[in-house]
Parts: structure tokens; C-alpha cells; sequence
């Protein structure tokens, strides 16, 4: 028998204005295929990538939608299209969502970490997830959490999650499920999962007093 025991995480952490850690505005370009955003400037490209924002793949630089998102709400960040034409929040969410059902839900734990303080990358594919390192630690250690979030009222199946647990703790990590409540309020709760193991005595008791229960 297994089950889940759940630690609830405080909400009211100590916010961090993460979005005045750069000291101008970054530029990037939306390009139409798989909404890639496009850091193109060498020097921005490694000031992005110190502070945990954005991979390299190939020749290109490429910030994640949600992160793109962070930094225009940072106001950090100008994305253009390719008639230089700027795209504000809004729009950037608007289409992303042609192409990711999760987007404002991913934008929002996204933003949260962020403003605690953590960096956050993308995760293993259990839906809503992140990596998330300790503070300091990113690019000195593992990512230390999975966090992976869920919206108030949504049902999610108790095998899936029962999975997505047991495959976190195999990683070494721990497992935090983000829910996003309708106010748009953000609770944490720590996760782990434990097996239940009946005591032997108990139950060579139980099979003698059943034994003697059938004599009478």
C-alpha cells in the first residue's frame, strides 16, 4: 500500500525583484516556425545564460516562451517579429497558446519561482514541470526539485501523480507540486512517497486468532 504525505511550503517567501538583474533592455525575435525567440547579440547571449535564462541549440540562442514572458512582464526583454514590430505580453500569450495549452499556467509558477528567487528550467516531461536549483547552486550542482503544477479544481489521475512521484524520487530529487488557485495565489507543497508495511507479529496474531475463532 502506498501513500503520499504532503508538507505544505509557506507562500509568503521573501520576494526577490529578479527582473532588475540586467541593467538594459534585451532584444529578441519571434520567428513564425514552433514560436522560437531568437537572442542573437553574443554578449547578452552569456549574460542570459549566467543568470539561468535560455539554452543554446546548434548556432542559436533560444529563450522558452515562458521565460520570454518573465522578462517582458520584468520589463527586461522587447521581442520583436520579423517586420520589427514589438509584441507585449498579451500577444506573446495569445500565440503561444496556438502552440502550448499550458503556457499561462508555465508563466505563472515561472513567474513565482523567479521572484523567490530560484531559477527554473524546463523539466521531465510530467506535465507542468520545472528543474529547479537551490539558491547558488545553479550551474554548481544538480537541480535539487522537480516542481510541477496543477490548477485548482483539475482532476488529475492518482496513478499518474503516484508515477510522476516515484519517478522524481528515482532522479534523487524532490518532488513539489505548485497549485495554482483561482485567485491566481500560488501554494507549494513538498511530496514524498511512502510504503505502509504491516507488522509480522500482527499479523501472525491475527491469522492464530482467526484459527482458533473457526474452532469454536
Amino acid at each position: 500500500m502506498t501513500s503520499s504525505s504532503h508538507n505544505q511550503q509557506s507562500s509568503s517567501l521573501t520576494s526577490l525583484d529578479n527582473g532588475g538583474e540586467f541593467p538594459y533592455i534585451i532584444e529578441a525575435v519571434l520567428a513564425g516556425r514552433g514560436m522560437k525567440i531568437f537572442v542573437t547579440e553574443t554578449r547578452l547571449q552569456d549574460q542570459l545564460n549566467n543568470k539561468g535564462y535560455g539554452e543554446k541549440e546548434d548556432s542559436e540562442y533560444l529563450l522558452k516562451p515562458y521565460e520570454a514572458l518573465y522578462l517582458i512582464y520584468a520589463k527586461r526583454l522587447v521581442v520583436k517579429d520579423k517586420r520589427d514590430n514589438s509584441i507585449d505580453l498579451q500577444s506573446l500569450i495569445e500565440l503561444t497558446l496556438k502552440y502550448d495549452k499550458d503556457i499561462l499556467t508555465k508563466f505563472l509558477i515561472y513567474r513565482d519561482l523567479r521572484s523567490r528567487g530560484y531559477i527554473a528550467k524546463e523539466g521531465f516531461g510530467f506535465g507542468v514541470d520545472f528543474r529547479v536549483y537551490e539558491r547558488g547552486e545553479f550551474e554548481k550542482k544538480p537541480s535539487k526539485y522537480v516542481v510541477f503544477g496543477i490548477n485548482e479544481g483539475i482532476d488529475m489521475k492518482a496513478n499518474d501523480f503516484s508515477n510522476a512521484i516515484e519517478q522524481i524520487g528515482i532522479m534523487g530529487k524532490e518532488a513539489v507540486i505548485a497549485v495554482i488557485e483561482r485567485r491566481g495565489e500560488i501554494i507549494y507543497y513538498k511530496v514524498s512517497k511512502t510504503r505502509f508495511t504491516e507488522n509480522k507479529n500482527r499479523q501472525q496474531s491475527d491469522a492464530s486468532n482467526s484459527n482458533n475463532n473457526n474452532r469454536l
